[in-house]
């Protein structure tokens, strides 16, 4: 099919006319679609008159120059850099739309209806790594939501259960020791006492009031409540609420499926591996914690994953507060769909943050 050049008045990237932005946007889409270097005899057919291919390779020198393409091979066609990829994305990227089913198909799947917030966060990043046919991602902070319940549990043998309920609908159990000789009257006083001082706060929130209280000498609780309040609280020292969270990645196959080589093999293995870092997860948040949007990070941009020649396409998760709950995206190959891929991440981002905000 031919398009032609861009219309005579239409945005142009900067430093582009209309004929090297056509010929750019061209050999952008025709690498996303099929990821072989294009040919300037390819271009004549798509674009027409009035271009000739001796027209096109002059325009192709200019933007390999200027760093935005590059040959492969000798006498091969062309494939737009790293550089040339982000001025497409910045300045010439179409972005396609969601249809009605395909909303109501992540509405569907993304409804809690009793599910955990852990199955609904895999959910979401399986749904992502189907619709973009990439590696999906997704990054939720630990704990740092509202709570809803506090419960002690007798276990015997001075021991007992204690059970924290987010508003997230996220419940992480621990094991406290107990006084010797405690009534269970003190477990349900301990509970009572802490979930009056909860209304909606976090656990650090938590923690700083009731240790204010503590040290004034303000709680009317009688010793042993006291003494299980502090090790209920205490057990999540270090962890839920300070640090760490949920990293999910769905569909990492997909990202071996054009491999080929032993260094293109090593640099995938170098990806998962730093996926599995915490300090990985901990930089998406960073990533996206100044947008409103979707951000597109182009090869090494990102700053996680080097030279892997891969992309990352990642948006906040926000709820009604605005408060960002998580953050969603994509990780593939810098030759992804980017016109299919952001409006994917930036409705399920929404849908998400809309989900896990109505419980938090």
């Amino acid at each position: 099919m031919k398009r032609g050049l861009l219309p005579a008045k239409a945005a142009l990237p900067p430093g582009l006319d209309v004929r090297s932005a056509t010929i750019l946007r061209e050999i952008v889409e025709e690498y996303v679609a099929s990821g072989e270097p294009v040919g300037s005899r390819t271009l004549a057919r798509k674009l027409g008159q009035p271009l000739s291919s001796a027209t096109i390779r002059t325009v192709m020198a200019s933007l390999t120059e200027a760093g935005l393409l590059f040959s492969p091979h000798t006498s091969a066609g062309r494939l737009p850099t790293e550089k040339g990829l982000r001025l497409f994305v910045d300045g010439l990227l179409q972005f396609g739309s969601l249809s009605e089913d395909e909303q109501k198909v992540i509405g569907h799947s993304l409804e809690a209806r009793g599910r955990s917030l852990q199955d609904t966060l895999v959910e979401a990043s399986s749904l992502l790594a189907g619709m973009s046919d990439a590696a999906g991602l997704v990054v939720a902070p630990k704990g740092e939501g509202a709570i809803k319940h506090i419960e002690f549990v007798a276990l015997g043998s001075n021991r007992a259960l204690v059970i924290l309920m987010g508003a997230d609908g996220h419940v992480e159990n621990r094991v406290i020791e107990t006084p010797v000789g405690m009534p269970p009257s003190a477990l349900v006083e301990a509970a009572n006492y802490l979930n009056a001082r909860a209304m909606g706060a976090s656990l650090p929130d938590l923690r700083t009031r009731v240790s204010a209280e503590m040290k004034e000498d303000r709680t009317a609780l009688d010793s042993l409540a006291a003494e299980v309040v502090e090790s209920g609280l205490a057990i999540w020292n270090g962890g839920r609420g300070e640090s760490g969270g949920t990293l999910i990645v769905r569909g990492q196959s997909r990202l071996l499926a054009d491999v080929d080589g032993q260094e293109r093999l090593a640099a995938i293995q170098t990806l998962f591996d730093r996926l599995e870092a915490q300090e990985t997860m901990l930089r998406l948040l960073e990533l996206v914690d100044t947008s409103q949007g979707v951000r597109i990070f182009i090869g090494a941009e990102s700053g996680l994953f080097g030279a892997t020649g891969m992309s990352v396409v990642m948006a906040p998760a926000r709820n009604e507060a605005n408060r960002i709950v998580g953050a969603i995206g994509v990780i593939g190959p810098t030759r992804i769909n980017y016109g299919r891929v952001v409006p994917v991440v930036d409705y399920t981002a929404r849908i998400l943050g809309e989900l896990m905000g109505s419980t938090g």
